[in-house]
């Protein structure tokens, strides 16, 4: 069907959205083309692209697109698509161009930045409007692309805020990862895992936040983790991060949620991986840090404890274990998430390989805790699409959320607030608010 403004107003509700924002396919056309198609998205990281003619494939919304370093150094988005046929430039992943592009179909170069190079056998386009210099035979970029220190980011809208207004109060937490390392800087490394879930891109966004799922779907990790830690005698780092989603609720309700302009958030940390006094690892992390920085601005960067930062439609830095999960749609029910380890440039490193080590216990494909995560959101998916209800609630300390500058902070760690001010932000997109 098609949705007019005033049905797509009534979707959402204070408390509650319409089961279809999950089910509809044209609702999630619409999102590729009102969200999508007008928000900052992250694309990649510099560090995926450090030599000229690298590059790396990923999308906005339903477009693919190619994030690559030219000749100047500097780096651009280019739409992966030949001018000529339409042909895919490059195949999904990543890898060199070389000095340009070359489409696999009729061999039509572009320079790294799009602009056309050349076509073969020239004399056919004499006496037609066929104007290499034309931006219609060059690879088009996308319209604005900016770097905020090292991270990639691109609209397809000619016209809307600049990235820093854009981001707003969660580029503390890109400064917070990048100011881990004593030089300021920070790398994707120790490869990429990508999990595939059967549900709608939204359902993941609410959960990042959702504190009152843990301790129920994460069972049998958790209790494994203790059932371990009671084995050997002792409760190592690597058993203390599963064993934390097994707080008691009173754990969680005392936890502080923030949510602000455009969808975006962070919590506060659930943990912290060690503290200065007695942990060897951030102990020698901190001793870096106070060299580079000074130990009270050292103790800041440190302190800064948060968990699941959530940039609305890109993804979820983690600041402490440094890293990222990007969220693609790429179907009403079908989401690829991307997860990036950071290597801490000048950082010990036994900080890097605790990452990996999360990455690898939490958010890997294999691990005990992501396919709980993943069965769940499928469920949901699945159950949307019965007769059984039409609204799904977000009722949990609904009227009590307190103002902040930019935003809003709840009252309660097991707070709807973020779901609320996630489809407060989805709603303003859907009808040209933002």
């Amino acid at each position: 069907m098609l949705y007019s403004d005033q049905q797509i107003a009534e979707l959402v509700r204070d408390d509650s959205v319409h089961k279809s924002v999950y089910t509809d396919p044209e609702i999630f056309k619409l999102e590729m083309e009102r969200i999508y198609g007008h928000a900052w998205v992250y694309i990649g990281h510099d560090s995926q692209v450090p030599n000229a003619g690298d590059f790396h494939t990923t999308r906005i919304g339903d477009q693919d697109v190619i994030m690559v370093r030219a000749t100047d150094k500097k780096v651009h988005v280019l739409y992966n698509r030949c001018p000529h046929k339409g042909a895919k430039v490059v195949a999904d992943g990543d890898g060199s161009a070389g000095k340009f592009f070359r489409c696999p179909y009729h061999a039509w170069t572009f320079k790294l930045d799009g602009t056309h190079l050349a076509a073969p056998m020239k004399a056919g386009f004499d006496g037609t409007c066929f104007d290499p210099k034309h931006v219609d035979f060059s690879m088009r970029r996308l319209a604005r692309v900016e770097n905020y220190r090292g991270f990639v980011f691109a609209s397809q809208a000619a016209v809307g805020p600049d990235l820093k207004t854009f981001l707003g109060e969660v580029v503390s937490s890109i400064d917070n990862l990048c100011d881990r390392s004593p030089v300021g800087e920070v790398e994707v490394a120790g490869g990429i895992f990508k999990v595939w879930q059967p549900s709608n891109w939204k359902i993941f966004y609410e959960n990042l936040h959702d504190t009152m799922h843990a301790v129920v779907t994460h069972e049998s990790s958790y209790s494994s983790a203790r059932e371990q830690a009671k084995k050997i005698g002792e409760m190592p780092l690597e058993l203390h991060i599963m064993d934390g989603n097994g707080e008691p609720y009173v754990f969680w309700e005392k936890l502080a949620l923030y949510a602000y302009d455009r969808g975006h958030g962070y919590m506060q940390g659930i943990f912290d991986p060690g503290s200065i006094e007695t942990d060897p690892v951030t102990r020698s992390h901190f001793d870096v840090l106070e060299q580079a920085y000074g130990r009270e601005r050292a103790l800041e960067v440190m302190g800064m404890n948060r968990h699941n930062t959530i940039i609305y439609g890109s993804g979820s830095p983690h600041t402490v274990f440094q890293q990222f999960r990007v969220i693609r749609p790429i179907a009403v029910d079908r989401t690829l998430v991307e997860i990036q380890t950071f290597r801490l440039k000048g950082a010990p490193e036994a900080v890097f390989k605790r990452g990996l080590m999360y990455a690898n216990l939490i958010n890997s494909p294999s691990s005990n805790v992501m396919p709980d995560d993943v069965e769940v959101y499928g469920r949901c998916q699945q159950g949307n699409l019965t007769k059984g209800g039409d609204w799904v609630s977000m009722h949990r300390y609904q009227g009590t959320d307190q103002e902040i500058p930019g935003g809003m902070t709840s009252i309660n760690g097991t707070s709807e607030l973020p779901m609320r001010n996630q489809f407060r932000a989805w709603k303003q997109y859907m009808l040209g608010q933002l």
